[in-house]
């Protein structure tokens, strides 16, 4: 009786100002990070431990007992030790009947284990209310304060008021706390640190492979053709001139991915006559990367921005430049100014200039410290209305950069056209869509559609 009316005391909402003691079993780095942490905020701290003796390790103001005599004052007990060492849990299964014990373990490998670490705990202790959670927080994180990188914590638990508790705990040490659901979730909470940039494997893939791509695409058409056919040897374009073509093909194309999904979808959601269907799998992935996409193709357009600007000190462009000086002077004869190339020049530049600029602005409104200040209007309103924008400049800065050699016999070497041509296929593919889903005919019903209405709702059962 005394028992279980201390747990319910224990679990109760704490309406007083002191806190809650909080115990941790183990008193490896990230338990003592996690303590240190805790008495910070104001958390009395006891740790369980084989060794009783106080350790100049352990955080100042923490009290070190044995397991039992821990685990009896306190109704949270963090679990800080490997799966391995669980067993010694098992004797003190009647202590920790109905307390919370949260698991904050990881594997060293992706589901190591058929049953999540926290569902095991929760085996081994049947009486005791196991949450998962802390897990995607490093113990250096939280003794060096810099939690910005890693504040998210994600909690799951069959519990909803142990649960509730362990996220006060979050919210107290400047942690962000999100509810994942029940036990069920702690596999994938536990194969998340163990993810290597999950969200940029596929941009990442997908920009080396064209980098590989257009790279030998130019070395066949601008150094191995000249050598062959003029025996002209121009190897060190390797250096500036195939990367500045390299570049802005790949950020145009990658900008252009990042909103190809969006008009497959619509598609989609006009062709079936409803939302409430799940898009395919592989639609899914490619619409969560989609940021991921963006910065790649921003990187990539920076860089352009770079070569451009050190061409004039290029040798090759100083010699050229100094030779065709050379040659109107020898001759005479000064080369007229011709207008419409002038008038192309400067719209090339404008175009470009104007798109790299809203690319940047595109970049940044992506940063979780500019998004959390704009409201969701204004999030689309950039990133939709004016991220379109930035396709149809760069687009055009593309077009009026060499639209007028698509006719020129002497652009296709080896029947290859110029890689720049290539760079336009998905962007056209993608605006002209765009343009078409814009019609009355077809929007008006796609915005029916996004608001829940149905063509045929028996379609969704």
């Amino acid at each position: 009786m005394n028992k279980n009316s201390s747990n319910i005391m224990a679990l109760s909402p704490n309406t007083s100002n002191k806190r809650e003691t909080v115990c941790i079993f183990g008193t490896g780095d990230f338990g003592k990070a996690l303590g240190h942490k805790l008495i910070q905020s104001g958390y009395p701290v006891v740790f369980g431990s084989r060794s009783t003796q106080a350790s100049t390790l352990i955080p100042k103001g923490a009290e070190v007992l044995s397991h039992t005599e821990a685990a009896q004052k306190a109704a949270i007990i963090i679990i800080a030790i490997q799966r391995q060492h669980y067993n010694f849990l098992t004797p003190l299964a009647e202590i920790l009947h109905g307390k919370v014990l949260v698991d904050v373990s990881n594997n060293l490998k992706l589901n190591q284990y058929p049953e999540s670490n926290a569902e095991y705990l929760a085996q081994l202790v049947p009486g005791a209310k196991v949450v998962k959670a802390f897990n995607t927080v490093s113990a250096w994180a939280l003794q060096s304060g810099t939690l910005d990188a890693s504040r998210q914590v994600f909690v799951c638990g069959n519990d909803m008021e142990a649960k509730q508790m362990v996220m006060d705990i979050a919210r107290a040490l400047g942690l962000t706390p999100l509810d994942q659901g029940s036990l069920l979730a702690a596999q994938e909470i536990e194969n998340y640190p163990l993810q290597l940039f999950p969200m940029w494997k596929f941009p990442v893939l997908l920009s080396l492979g064209l980098i590989a791509f257009f790279f030998f695409y130019c070395l066949i058409r601008d150094i191995i053709y000249p050598y062959v056919y003029e025996n002209k040897d121009f190897s060190f374009f390797i250096a500036i001139s195939i990367p500045n073509r390299i570049c802005p093909i790949l950020a145009l194309t990658l900008l252009a991915l990042v909103y190809l999904p969006g008009v497959l979808a619509a598609i989609i959601q006009l062709y079936r006559g409803t939302k409430y269907h799940r898009f395919p799998d592989w639609l899914d992935k490619w619409m969560l990367c989609r940021k991921q996409l963006g910065l790649v193709a921003l990187a990539f357009a920076s860089l352009h921005v770079l070569y451009t600007l050190v061409i004039p000190i290029r040798s090759f462009v100083r010699w050229r430049i100094s030779n065709l000086i050379v040659s109107q002077a020898l001759n005479n004869k000064t080369e007229p100014l011709n207008t419409t190339y002038a008038w192309l020049s400067d719209s090339y530049l404008a175009l470009g200039i104007l798109g790299f600029f809203l690319f940047v602005l595109l970049g940044i409104t992506s940063l979780p410290s500019v998004s959390n200040n704009v409201n969701w209007r204004e999030f689309r309103f950039v990133q939709s209305k004016l991220g379109y924008l930035t396709l149809i400049l760069c687009t055009a800065h593309t077009l009026v950069y060499g639209g007028n050699q698509f006719l020129r016999p002497s652009s296709y070497r080896w029947y290859l056209p110029s890689a720049y041509m290539l760079s336009l296929i998905v962007p056209c593919i993608v605006l002209v869509v765009k343009f078409v889903l814009i019609f009355p005919c077809l929007d008006k019903p796609l915005t029916r559609i996004r608001q829940g209405w149905e063509r045929n709702p028996q379609y969704s059962e």
